[in-house]
């Protein structure tokens, strides 16, 4: 049995303010296991809290301990099988648990990336929330001392039948685009798709890029007894506070009322920060770097001291803000954007504070580091705050939460459907939201800034953006496929690990990291904390089998509405380099008389194809399953195609299957249309040839067909010529199933017709 000596409230009601010598009241709060709670923390975990710290909280510990505690900053249901996936490789520079990961890419370069999310707050203020989603994830990027080169998003949407989505995607794409333009970052791939599962709870996931000198790159671990704290950016409000608590639950139909905890963002500010950050770090005057992101001043004040097993205090007298009265609760508390904590080196304060008050942002030493282990807060001359680093940033409760298998699905054979019309199922799957044009939402997104983009959204299976100064280019691409893993979580993990990487080697990029962002429901019921272990054992089997290894992320759990939670999303980022940027593959066809060529096995997969939801209103079957053995041997062998300038054009095929990866490379850029003729194997049913999605497969084009099939035999590949370029129609079996141009400007409408209807 533990005793725990609990010592009284605070007594004082009322101090001096040593700056004014005005009198200030000190609100008393009777702290209770009912107040805990309040804040998200269980009665258990209110137990815990009160054995670290040896005493009962005031209301500015508490708040603290809830906001570290919380899912969003804690990943107390998932640390557990986070540690089991892939994280190191001779490339990896830093991997998870820094602000971003790193790697290294040449020439005394790195690429530094992370992808988080910004879910909930995309419901309840979708301009808010997804324009502080880009602005959060630029500067855990910039904080490592990367310049930004590229922005990407994986956003889910609701049914668009439901009454609120045509808002939310209004809302969350010019969040997006307000943003990333002002920054002045192109935004250059992603993903969108629909689904009823999103029907209240969004997905916005925001991925950044950035480049920096692989021997130039900055922690966020605290050193040096007596060294500066700084406060620097925008100043503190009071928007947000609660921000990372409201992210580690549910929403019910009172989601109005949380809209003071959505934080506002300023991207002409964070431009300004960006520069004076990377001016100052181009100066010896830093030794530690931390943005304040969720949670704000106390995840950044509590991690940096905890990773450099110090101390910290603080003045939060010192703390610029910009409402009157703001209270040690509010400033810890407090999520206001653009913002960041910096430990510097003894008397360098005049150099950092002239760099910050050129590009007029506000600078201010808050506090100094200790060797006491204890995190100090001081307001208006008293002691607020006084807790154990370790207490509050290492005793977070790890849990083991209990889960069930998710049981394999039929699979279903072509044989069990109805026949269904080539032709008309083609039409339904490419005007399908999913598949539709997204040209509406990235066309507000600036994709062309800073003259560095290679292929932009709808150009190639993924973004190639130049890395200035060099031949060298970055792949990046977003990817996951939610039914599947909804169907059988172990395999939709692993295929979306599969699905990045043969995006990258689509490009011709030599695939390097992953980043990731686990969106998934309340943990604490058994099926959904199945559908994580399931997903993290795909992505770990993934991972090592293809030597492409994880180095960031994000988990955001609790993403349910009315205990309707959405699909599980294990959105993947990866990233990958080309040392030639020029020869960078595109995926539409080039010319006419081109041979086409399919790589990889076909045997008509139809569970969870888009064939049998679109068609026949089926969500059901068993997901294709991935041979991740093959996804590395078929990857290396199309970026050797692509080096050797073997192939015009390069498709992987997924969604929609073989017919929708057609139709996609026949239309060209800037409306240009190029058709083809394909003949279909008479051993496999048609539909099943057309629409199923067998994984690990790729549709080339090449002028030197005789090349490519003794290179594929060389190297035991699986490649069948079946057909060539020309014309503007799809032809199969000498019979046309689509006029490009027809299907094309269906697909283009369905979205702004949508949006404007």
């Amino acid at each position: 049995m533990v005793t725990i000596k609990v010592k009284a409230e605070q007594p004082t009601m009322e101090t001096t303010d040593p700056k004014t010598g005005a009198k200030v009241k000190l609100e008393k709060v009777f702290i209770t296991p009912q107040l805990a709670e309040q804040h998200g923390l269980s009665k258990d975990e209110y137990s815990l809290l009160l054995k670290n710290l040896g005493r009962k909280p005031n209301l500015v510990e508490l708040g603290m301990f809830a906001a570290m505690w919380s899912e969003h900053c804690s990943y107390k249901s998932t640390r557990v099988w986070l540690k089991t996936l892939p994280t190191t490789a001779p490339w990896v520079i830093q991997g998870p648990g820094e602000n971003a990961g790193v790697i290294d890419i040449g020439d005394g370069q790195a690429a530094v990336f992370k992808i988080e999310s910004h879910n909930k707050p995309s419901w309840i203020e979708p301009f808010n929330g997804s324009a502080t989603g880009v602005g959060g994830i630029l500067r855990d990027v910039f904080t490592m001392g990367a310049r930004p080169i590229a922005n990407l998003n994986a956003l889910r949407f609701g049914d668009p039948k439901h009454p609120r989505t045509k808002t939310v995607i209004e809302g969350v794409v010019a969040g997006i685009g307000s943003y990333g333009n002002c920054v002045g970052i192109p935004t250059v791939g992603g993903e969108v798709n629909f689904h009823p599962a999103y029907n209240g709870n969004p997905m916005v996931n925001a991925m950044t890029v950035g480049i920096a000198d692989s021997d130039k790159i900055f922690y966020a671990k605290a050193a040096g007894v007596g060294n500066p704290v700084v406060y620097v950016g925008a100043k503190t409000g009071r928007d947000g506070i609660h921000g990372a608590t409201m992210s580690s639950a549910g929403f019910n139909d009172d989601w109005e009322k949380k809209r003071p905890t959505v934080q506002v963002g300023d991207p002409f500010m964070e431009k300004l920060l960006l520069e004076a950050c990377l001016e100052l770090m181009a100066t010896d005057a830093v030794v530690a770097i931390q943005d304040m992101g969720a949670a704000g001043l106390t995840s950044s004040s509590v991690e940096m001291a905890s990773r450099g097993d110090m101390g910290i205090e603080l003045i939060l007298d010192n703390v610029p803000c910009r409402e009157p009265g703001m209270t040690a609760y509010e400033m810890m508390l407090s999520e206001s954007q653009e913002r960041m904590l910096i430990i510097l080196k003894p008397g360098r304060e005049d150099l950092a504070r002239k760099i910050f008050e050129k590009w007029d942002l506000d600078f201010a030493v808050i506090g100094k580091l200790t060797d006491t282990k204890q995190i100090i807060l001081k307001h208006h001359g008293q002691v607020v705050a006084e807790i154990p680093t370790g207490a509050i940033a290492d005793s977070a409760p790890m849990y083991e939460r209990d889960w069930v298998v998710a049981t394999r699905r039929p699979e279903i054979a072509i044989n069990d459907l109805p026949a269904a019309d080539p032709a008309e199922a083609l039409r339904k799957i490419m005007t399908c939201p999913d598949m539709a044009s997204k040209r509406w939402i990235y066309e507000q997104y600036d994709s062309m800034v800073m003259a560095n983009t290679v292929f932009g959204p709808g150009q190639a299976d993924a973004a190639v953006v130049r890395i200035e100064g060099t031949a060298k280019a970055l792949a990046m691409t977003t990817d996951c496929s939610p039914r599947y893993c909804l169907a059988h979580p172990f395999i939709g993990g692993a295929q979306a690990v599969a699905e990045s990487y043969r995006n990258l080697c689509a490009v011709g990029a030599k695939p390097l990291a992953w980043t990731n962002n686990l969106n998934f429901g309340n943990p604490e019921r058994r099926e959904v904390m199945g559908q994580i272990v399931g997903a993290i054992g795909g992505l770990r089997n993934a991972g090592e089998a293809l030597n492409y290894p994880v180095v960031s992320g994000n988990v955001s759990l609790y993403n349910e509405t009315e205990a309707k939670a959405i699909l599980p999303t294990p959105v993947i980022g990866g990233v990958g380099v080309l040392a030639d940027a020029s020869k960078a593959m595109s995926s539409h066809f080039k010319k006419s008389g081109d041979s086409i060529v399919l790589l990889g096995k076909t045997a008509g997969w139809m569970g969870c194809t888009l064939y049998l939801r679109e068609v026949f209103g089926r969500e059901e079957g068993s997901p294709p399953p991935v041979d991740l053995l093959a996804e590395k041997k078929y990857g290396e062998f199309v970026r050797n195609l692509i080096l050797d300038g073997k192939i015009n054009a390069c498709h992987d095929v997924s969604d929609g299957g073989i017919a929708a990866a057609l139709v996609e490379m026949g239309w060209l850029p800037r409306g240009k249309i190029l058709g083809c003729s394909v003949t279909a194997p008479k051993d496999i049913a048609l539909n099943a040839w057309l629409f199923g999605e067998d994984q690990g497969r790729y549709i080339i084009t090449t002028s030197n067909v005789d090349a490519v099939i003794y290179a594929a035999a060389q190297s035991g590949i699986v490649a069948t010529v079946i057909g060539q370029t020309g014309g503007e129609g799809l032809a199969v079996n000498g019979q046309d199933i689509a006029s490009l141009p027809q299907l094309r400007e269906a697909n283009d409408n369905w979205l702004p017709q949508y949006m404007n209807g």
